[in-house]
């Protein structure tokens, strides 16, 4: 390997004009009898006192006066040039080190390989230095490890140590600072193995500095074993600010924010006084607990201290602070007050617009940072815009964005590919989602949790579950060694994205098993893990258990309190739901989305006095504007209760500009309960002008008909449909057994134990009508004979999934199916008989609501 050929100057001259730039006007030359000793120490000591400019420009003065540099000049002179970060003046005077055939001296080429390691573009030009040193020392190998790692060449880096080792020579306190970087940037499994032969290897040699404690914590906690990190910081005594600092990052980092806020107490009472790192730690902790009055506090300190002024680190982390605890006003503040308003600042700002739906916002800031910044956009920058795009109604072609980001060049960014993702998911592209996840050169926790929440939102609730197993398992991430799998854990996030997927499906026990993931990981005090868990219960049939999280919530949020008022409401319990809407002001004020859990919760248990009054209050008791949903809701309520012509008033009563579909699809449904084809009629025609396109609207008004006997217009509504290509959304239920969620169709066929499902239903419904059963065929909406009917309605897809549960469960074990339409009036009428016939509970969940089936009776008492 050849050593680069530096410019051939002996000397360096005033007359460069580069160099006059950097020193500024030549000193006055004085007597040139001073000692070379005397010049040396003169360069020395400006580089002591960080006067970088005057140290050079005292080098090349000593020069001018013919005073050759020697080996205690050329270190002192590069000191300074590596401070100053100027590459070109490095390589005169390398040149200047070859020429005086210094560069066989150990002393100064370690330094010439310091300066490449800190100032050069690349690695290459440190490994040429370093091969043509003659006698390689500590510091020589120590330079070169440093090099390596600063730019990322962490396997290397591995190698270095190893050959050094090799070698003879002893490593130092820095060595095993750099090795320790460079295991926490490996694989995990690959980086605790050899980063406990690091830390084995201090042990033996009985290394207890300071730094290499704080360095070998760093490392632990990066490699996701925080308890291996907090271990040594409670075993050594002598800590200094970095060590506060790093263990109390560490546990932010890891998400255990309730440590990170306990370690800072216990800093703050051993006497050390918080700095920038400190806070830029501390806040996110306070963000993700939505401690505002916390953060607060630590913003007043930040004020109180001139230190922080101008701290880029701590004014994004106040502005994510704020905008994390929905007081983006206050974010907003903190940002335009900004002295030294960096790109994090400007990223920290988009990021909190977007996180709390200000989407139009964030775009306009974004336009405004492109106009007056002299900044460039990263990929944390787009990872902002990017979900602003797609749910900006404003921003027309969502997917022009990603042409924008190919021009950037930033497609390629792991960042950038998961908002990607995120976009093309929520566009309901999950094969285009699908294909940026698989071809993602490394994925990270944000890339899993992205496509688990694609598979969520699209629907794909068993491909959710898959992911989230693939995730823990790992997958083949080295193109070199097929044998490597890089396996990853859930976090809180995965845990709030897959949860909803567990109450889609009813999957009671993969929900469990999460449940208890999240206690052993101590995620459950996590305010959207517990808020996900009980509203997963809820969902699964389990409103005990959903309670019980509930209460053991250190934290809860109005996203909490609206998950357990909700719960009650889908279980019918209406005066449940009532007293803690009523004591949920203690802790939270009530939002939009309460009032529609509290109206749904009046709805399912025939409340409707109840629920008006709340209705006609809501503005002057709770400042909150009724709003097109809430609209909709109160139809719900009035119409289900049969009062059908004061729910077309409230309709026809609605402020101008509020969307109406909502509230004429409430009373369409309500219509198709009570047979009223009139109002049925003027609902479907108002539907069909706003969405001609929604099957749900189409196949209400043909079942009025049906039920009504008027099948001639029941089949023109049916073939309006189909000449319009809208299809109706298939019945299907599932059922949880062993690690499977089971689907069935209306009339499934293709479920391997068919046939035994449907022998047993049949033995079922004659025992049936020996207990009084009277099959409901005007829930059969095709004009067949009755036998047809009395066949097809055996075959709905909850009695296909209860059968399968009553097959293949232990007897008494409760039977938990759900479904994603209504459950018909025979259906609800069969499984009360079923019930009583095999005594045992059966819980189904509706699309809208909870029946829970015991000994012949349904706790909706018949209504729903």
């Amino acid at each position: 390997m050849s050593l680069y050929s530096p410019p051939s100057l002996p000397t360096l001259s005033l007359c460069n004009s580069q160099n006059r730039e950097l020193v500024g006007a030549p000193p006055e030359l004085t007597s040139g009898t001073r000692s070379k000793q005397s010049w040396i120490e003169s360069i020395r000591s400006h580089t002591r006192s960080n006067s970088f400019r005057e140290g050079v420009a005292t080098f090349i003065q000593m020069q001018a006066f013919g005073i050759l540099p020697d080996n205690f000049a050329f270190p002192a002179v590069l000191k300074a040039v590596t401070a100053l970060q100027d590459l070109h003046l490095g390589k005169q005077i390398h040149g200047s080190v070859i020429k005086l055939g210094y560069d066989s001296h150990s002393t100064v080429s370690n330094t010439v390989l310091h300066m490449y390691a800190k100032c050069g573009n690349g690695v290459d030009q440190a490994l040429k230095v370093f091969d043509r040193i003659p006698q390689r020392d500590q510091v020589s190998w120590n330079s070169l490890i440093n090099a390596l790692c600063k730019y990322e060449e962490w396997e290397l880096a591995l190698d270095a140590f190893r050959l050094m080792g090799l070698e003879g020579i002893e490593p130092s306190s820095f060595t095993l600072v750099s090795v320790a970087l460079a295991c926490s940037n490996l694989n995990r499994r690959g980086g605790l193995r050899l980063g406990k032969q690091l830390h084995g290897y201090s042990l033996r040699v009985d290394d207890r500095k300071t730094f290499t404690d704080n360095s070998l914590m760093a490392m632990y906690a990066k490699l996701g074993r925080i308890d291996d990190a907090k271990i040594i910081f409670e075993c050594f005594a002598h800590r200094d600010m970095v060590s506060w600092n790093t263990i109390i990052s560490s546990f932010s980092q890891n998400d255990r924010f309730y440590e990170a806020l306990e370690y800072f107490r216990f800093m703050n009472e051993e006497g050390f006084k918080p700095d920038g790192v400190t806070i830029s730690s501390v806040l996110p902790a306070c963000s993700h607990l939505e401690l505002l009055d916390l953060g607060k506090e630590i913003h007043t300190y930040v004020l109180r201290n001139d230190d922080f002024m101008g701290n880029s680190f701590v004014t994004s982390a106040l502005v994510d602070m704020y905008c994390n605890c929905k007081q983006v006003v206050s974010g907003n503040r903190v940002f335009e007050g900004a002295m030294n308003r960096r790109l994090g600042v400007w990223n920290a700002m988009f990021a909190g617009y977007t996180q709390n739906g200000f989407y139009k916002e964030a775009l306009m800031l974004f336009m405004k940072f492109i106009v007056v910044s002299s900044l460039f956009p990263n990929p944390t920058t787009m990872a902002s815009v990017l979900p602003a795009c797609v749910h900006c109604e404003a921003f027309a072609d969502k997917e022009v964005i990603h042409g924008y980001v190919v021009k950037l060049g930033l497609w390629r960014d792991r960042y950038v590919q998961n908002a990607l993702m995120d976009l093309y998911s929520r566009k309901g592209k999950i094969n285009i989602a699908e294909y940026i996840f698989q071809n993602m050169e490394s994925k990270d926790n944000v890339s899993w949790n992205t496509m688990i929440t694609g598979y969520v939102v699209c629907g794909c609730y068993v491909d959710a579950l898959v992911l989230l197993h693939k995730m823990q398992i790992g997958e083949e991430n080295d193109e070199l060694d097929k044998n490597i799998k890089l396996s990853f854990r859930p976090n809180s996030v995965t845990l709030m994205t897959i949860l909803p997927g567990c109450a889609a499906l009813s999957a009671l026990a993969k929900g469990g098993e999460i449940h208890a993931y999240a206690f052993r990981n101590r995620l459950e005090s996590d305010v959207a893990v517990g808020s996900a868990l009980v509203d997963m219960y809820a969902k699964c049939g389990c409103l005990n258990m959903a309670r019980r999280v509930f209460e053991s919530m250190p934290n809860r949020n109005v996203i909490t309190w609206n998950a357990m008022i909700m719960a009650y409401g889908m279980h019918g319990e209406g005066d449940e739901a009532l007293r803690l809407f009523r004591n949920m002001g203690t802790e939270v004020l009530p939002n939009e989305i309460t009032f529609i859990s509290i109206f749904a919760s009046c709805s399912h248990s025939g409340m409707v006095d109840e629920g008006k009054q709340l209705f006609h209050r809501m503005k002057v008791d709770y400042g909150v504007e009724p709003n097109a949903d809430h609209y909709a809701c109160v139809v719900d309520l009035l119409g289900r209760a049969g009062r059908l012509d004061e729910a077309y008033c409230i309709i026809t009563s609605m402020p101008i500009g509020l969307d109406k579909v909502g509230a004429w699809s409430s009373l369409l449904g309500a219509c198709r309960i009570h047979q009223n084809v009139e109002l049925g009629e003027i609902s479907a025609l108002n539907l069909f002008k706003s969405e001609p396109n929604v099957a749900s609207h189409y196949v209400l008004l043909s079942n009025i008909y049906s039920s009504a006997g008027l099948w001639e217009k029941a089949n023109e509504v049916r073939r309006n449909m189909k000449g319009m290509g809208v299809r109706k959304e298939p019945g299907c239920s599932w059922i949880e057994f062993g690690d499977e969620v089971h689907k069935f169709l209306a009339g499934d066929t293709l479920h391997p134990q068919s046939e035994q499902l449907y022998a047993y239903l049949n033995d079922l419904f004659g025992r049936m009508k020996e207990e009084g059963y009277v099959p409901d065929t005007s829930c059969v909406l095709h004009n067949v004979d009755e036998q047809e009917k009395e066949s097809l309605l055996c075959g709905h897809s909850e009695r296909l999934a209860i059968a399968f549960g009553l097959l293949n469960t232990p007897p008494g074990s409760v039977i938990r199916v759900a479904k994603n339409l209504r459950v018909c009036n025979d259906c609800h009428s069969a499984t009360k008989f079923i019930s009583k016939i095999v005594d045992r509970e059966i819980v189904v969940r509706d699309v809208r609501r909870f029946h829970h089936f015991k000994d012949g009776t349904c706790s909706c008492g018949d209504y729903w």
